[in-house]
């Protein structure tokens, strides 16, 4: 059993195990060596239907705001490093049979008690509420915009992450 960093990657993992979504968690005290650079890991390795493979870096974001409606107000930061090595991940799977897809899940802890999901599902772990989204990789990164400099990190602006962005169900069908 993987030991998960953090309380999003659980439930996440949780959420997987009871929609019975096949996956194994990276380990991420062992990262490899590729190309003289460290690769950043990725979080797990899906099967969703046994024909194909999804590799999926779980970013937890919180939520205070009272409606999902439209994913308004939803961070959707990641760091440059994170889009690297995971289209790096996304190479060296593609070689292999079957091909691999990456996908950024955004998880989003809930932190209102009373929020209109306008229909989204949620999944309740550990006495905290969630909302999965996921992104394709490539999709982001054609799409995405730099929020900061200083810090290497990148978005998506609002009108592309709607459009982009779906409920985890639909990436595991």
């Amino acid at each position: 059993m993987v030991s998960l960093v953090n309380h999003y990657e659980a439930a996440f993992g949780q959420w997987l195990a009871e929609n019975r979504v096949q996956h194994i968690g990276v380990d991420q005290t062992r990262r490899r060596r590729f190309a003289r650079d460290r690769l950043k890991s990725f979080d797990f390795v899906l099967y969703p239907d046994g024909r194909r493979l999804l590799l999926a870096e779980v970013k937890g974001r919180g939520f205070s705001g009272p409606v999902l409606r439209n994913l308004s107000g939803l961070q959707n930061w990641v760091t440059r490093e994170d889009i690297r090595g995971l289209l790096q991940w996304q190479q060296v799977f593609q070689r292999q049979e079957p091909a691999a897809d990456a996908l950024l899940v955004f998880a989003y802890d809930l932190r209102r008690v009373e929020i209109e999901t306008d229909g989204a599902e949620t999944f309740e772990y550990d006495r905290r509420r969630y909302a999965f989204y996921g992104v394709r990789l490539e999709d982001y990164a054609r799409n995405m915009t730099c929020r900061s400099p200083r810090w290497q990190t990148v978005m998506l602006p609002m009108e592309p992450f709607r459009k982009l962005a779906k409920p985890i169900r639909q990436w595991i069908k």
